[in-house]
């Protein structure tokens, strides 16, 4: 019996889009699409630390509204990185103005995936630049199988986890907090 190549072509095109449906677990919950950024990270147990500076900056209403917003969340571990004391500092609230600052650069407006950001640098000779909510760019660009994004000081994250797509947006988990 043989199969014609079409038949199997529009197989494929059929099952691709249920595969892409499904979004990742994340901090061993399960992310849905139709919650918005503030509703699925709460119940991420790997953005326990993200969560608190949003809340401690005020953050939550602008990041749970219709958006769209790209958020590059760091994990829990990435937050650990950061010097000694640094997170405790931060959340003082007297330092609101720059936490805000260090969390509006984790979001670019826009809803922007990973196979967006490939077709930007695809475009210009491999790196890609988003302008970010707080003012300054982070780059982006390829890394063995993933991506690295890049701020302004040159620190290098990863994208641990891409396309986790929301209501309002899409987040990308990365293992280190990004510093304007």
């Amino acid at each position: 019996m043989k199969i014609s190549p079409l038949i199997v072509l529009a197989s494929a095109l059929t099952i691709a889009p249920a595969a892409q449906a499904k979004n990742p677990m994340v901090g061993g919950a399960a992310m849905y699409p139709t919650r918005n950024i503030v509703e699925n990270a709460v119940n991420s147990k790997d953005h326990t630390t993200l969560v608190a500076a949003v809340k401690a900056a005020g953050l939550v209403d602008s990041l749970a509204s219709k958006g769209p917003f790209t958020v590059f969340a760091p994990t829990n571990a990435a937050f650990a990185k950061l010097p000694r004391g640094t997170v405790d500092t931060l959340l003082k609230p007297e330092n609101k103005g720059q936490l805000t600052s260090v969390l509006t650069y984790h979001v670019v407006p826009g809803r922007y995936t990973s196979g967006q950001i490939a077709a930007l640098a695809a475009h210009h000779h491999g790196t890609a630049t988003l302008k970010t909510a707080q003012g300054e760019n982070l780059m982006f660009r390829k890394s063995g199988a993933g991506w690295s994004v890049i701020d302004a000081k040159g620190n290098k994250a990863r994208i641990t986890i891409a396309n986790v797509m929301q209501s309002n947006g899409v987040i990308h988990v990365i293992d280190k907090v990004l510093m304007p």
